[in-house]
């Protein structure tokens, strides 16, 4: 029995959708990396990338030419299954979790009535998957200092490892509030639950939201490996940890993963505290704007920070995780289950 033609269009557009979000995200790197280094010029006081094209603006495009051509250098003695395997681990989930992603609110299409969703799919366990699905990258870094057959890279690996176990508990417990406070772990939900004006954002309604929200980050910094947590990468003392013997293409992967990862933990962090898609007023801009603005001031946040703050040493890393985060998200969860309770 053949489908319906209508069960042959939601196939076409959910195939549409991930062709779309694949090729935002696969191209993210090129605006990003120009930001980021313009960002550490300006602070560091000097222009940032200014030849190749206006203000530097093609940099990213000849950067991306040169690790096209440039030579795929292999170890000798290294796994070169694992060696080639170990990229693709790392990006493939932090592609993944973008399903679960919305960026605005459904609008219903003129003429054909038909609703179209800004999302690929409305998960009821929207959270869980985005952490567990996210938490997976870990294996190819993991692989990455493995294969390579060096004790830089393998330590890297074995640094990274203990990190984002140790964080991820931090930021799961910061998404306990919201969870608690909106009823559902979708996060179509969760934005829904703060539509109205600024004060309905998480970041406020919550019980102590302010307070939830800097765990979030911090937790979230740790994830990514962004510095100061950016203890698997420490060029002082493992001349760049677990990618140290990757090059070329394989090189730009690992990279391409740690900023799909932040833009990962920007938009949860807007989906989950800012307020989504929604306007802390409405003057009529469009909510998927709202959305972008938001991310994006995350993104700098992160940028910002990265070339503010020096590289903690890796016991003073562990010791904020489990004896610092953790203690605090345990309280913090006891006082908005009571104020969950009682107000």
């Amino acid at each position: 029995m053949w489908p319906d033609i209508d069960t042959i269009l939601l196939v076409i557009v959910m195939l549409v959708k991930v062709g779309v979000v694949t090729i935002i995200l696969l191209n993210l790197p090129i605006p990003l990396t120009w930001l980021e280094r313009k960002v550490a010029g300006h602070i560091q006081q000097r222009p940032g990338p200014m030849r190749v094209g206006p203000h530097g603006i093609l940099q990213p495009v000849a950067d991306g030419i040169k690790l096209i051509f440039k030579e795929d250098i292999v170890p000798a003695k290294a796994d070169k299954l694992l060696f080639m395997f170990a990229p693709v681990v790392s990006l493939v989930p932090a592609l993944c979790v973008f399903v679960a992603i919305p960026v605005a609110e459904s609008v219903t299409i003129p003429y054909i009535n038909k609703e179209l969703t800004f999302y690929v799919a409305d998960f009821n366990v929207g959270i869980l998957f985005i952490l567990a699905r996210g938490g997976m990258g870990i294996y190819g870094i993991i692989l990455g200092g493995w294969a390579s057959n060096s004790k830089y890279a393998m330590l890297g690996g074995l640094r990274s490892a203990a990190q984002m176990i140790s964080y991820e508990v931090a930021l799961s417990f910061s998404a306990i509030g919201v969870v608690m406070m909106s009823n559902s772990l979708s996060l179509v939900e969760i934005v829904e639950s703060q539509a109205g004006n600024l004060f309905d954002w998480n970041i406020f309604y919550l019980p102590v939201g302010p307070i939830w929200f800097v765990i979030f980050l911090i937790a979230g910094m740790a994830e990514i490996n962004r510095i100061p947590f950016d203890l698997s990468e420490d060029e002082g003392s493992l001349a760049a940890g677990f990618f140290v013997e990757y090059s070329a293409m394989k090189f730009s992967l690992f990279a391409l993963a740690e900023y799909t990862a932040m833009v990962t933990i920007a938009t949860l962090g807007t989906l989950m505290f800012l307020g989504g898609w929604n306007g802390p007023v409405d003057i009529g801009i469009p909510p998927i704007f709202w959305f972008i603005g938001k991310t994006f001031v995350l993104i700098y946040f992160f940028m910002v920070i990265r070339f503010t703050l020096p590289r903690y040493r890796y016991d003073q890393l562990m010791t904020i995780g489990w004896n610092v985060l953790i203690p605090i998200s345990l309280v913090l969860v006891l006082v908005t289950g009571l104020m969950r309770i009682y107000l």
